[in-house]
């Protein structure tokens, strides 16, 4: 996808548009404040660069990622959880920045979700050609609080499962400045990321940034 096809997508006004029970696409919802939002992402990654995590079965992740708040979530070979420190550095993850925070609350509240705090913020930066698999978000061993993902830069094709891995997903185009906001009775559904377009973005470059927002159980913490 070229930066002119993304650019003219991007003249889309903001809506409201329920997709299942319990899933909500709020389109165009942060576009205006995206400069500030990836000031707050480089801020992180100046503490917690990006780095590509390893999965239990030895494989490296295509994407790579950083996490802010009081928990954050890695793999490797011992498997998937959260942790309080940056096993990079051994140090805290960064503070959730305000506007991240205030960005999770009020689409949350949008999406029918109100009074949300989120305590981890996992941060991932997709290159074109970079995927992510079918999976359900199950690490946070509380499934009573919703999913807020932000996505910025170059556009996406999101997967849209059902409670059931094997049922074919929907394909949903994101764009610049799109959030998704899932929970409920679709909390725990399969999703993923199809491979990213090329493409050049005005703001992320040759990159779509993604964060996504969870409210983790501390049982779900090791550090």
């Amino acid at each position: 996808m070229h930066s002119s096809d993304s650019l003219w997508h991007e003249t889309a006004a903001p809506s409201v548009e329920p997709l299942a029970e319990g899933v909500t696409l709020l389109r165009a919802f942060c576009r205006e404040e995206a400069p500030d939002l990836l000031a707050a992402v480089a801020s992180v990654a100046d503490a917690s660069p990006f780095r590509q995590m390893v999965v239990p079965s030895g494989h490296t992740m295509s994407v790579a990622m950083t996490n802010c708040g009081d928990l954050g979530w890695v793999t490797d070979r011992t498997g998937y959880r959260y942790t309080s420190l940056d096993p990079a550095n051994s140090k805290p993850w960064p503070p959730m920045p305000a506007p991240l925070l205030h960005l999770a609350q009020r689409a949350a509240t949008a999406g029918a979700f109100p009074g949300f705090t989120p305590n981890a913020c996992l941060i991932n930066r997709y290159a074109p050609g970079t995927r992510l698999s079918l999976h359900q978000d199950k690490n946070e061993h509380d499934y009573t609080h919703p999913i807020v993902s932000v996505s910025l830069g170059l556009p996406a094709t999101f997967l849209l499962g059902t409670l059931r891995r094997a049922d074919t997903p929907r394909r949903i185009r994101i764009e610049h400045g799109d959030i998704l906001v899932w929970g409920g009775p679709a909390r725990l559904i399969y999703h993923g990321v199809a491979p990213i377009a090329d493409g050049m973005h005005p703001l992320t470059g040759p990159f779509r940034i993604n964060f996504t927002f969870r409210r983790v159980a501390i049982t779900a913490t090791l550090t």
